[in-house]
């Protein structure tokens, strides 16, 4: 298949493909007039590649994957360098999870603190003179 037919199937554009291919992620194949050439097995590494960047993998984060597939296994993430990113990955996750847990703490007791303060002001506040009339 043609450049243009590979980006369609794959939901991304041509200047995307050409862009992966000089980061050496897709083969880059000529036909004999010249032409990309693609077949569904780069349509597969393809899918690999944006499904990891829909996960929040980096281009290059996705090279270990892709070689993977490249080699012959059934799945991108069968092989030791695959897992390696994985479980970087993870780790990465973790820390901003962890860093989110704590700013999320932060912001709870400030809203506290808020809630707090203004109930404390409307405490003694005087009551308005609607309240003052009916008495």
């Amino acid at each position: 298949m043609r450049i243009g037919e590979l980006a369609e199937r794959a939901g991304t554009t041509t200047r995307a493909l050409r862009y992966y291919e000089q980061l050496g992620l897709l083969p880059a194949r000529r036909a004999g007039n010249g032409y990309r050439a693609y077949d569904e097995g780069d349509l597969r590494l393809l899918r690999e590649i944006r499904m990891l960047q829909d996960f929040g993998f980096g281009l290059e984060e996705t090279r270990p994957f892709v070689e993977c597939l490249r080699a012959g296994h059934p799945e991108g993430d069968s092989c030791p360098a695959s897992l390696e990113v994985y479980r970087r990955k993870l780790g990465e996750l973790d820390e901003c999870i962890a860093r989110l847990q704590d700013v999320r703490a932060q912001v709870a007791g400030q809203f506290d603190r808020a809630v707090r303060a203004r109930d404390e002001l409307a405490a003694v506040q005087e009551p308005p003179l609607c309240e003052l009339v009916k008495e």
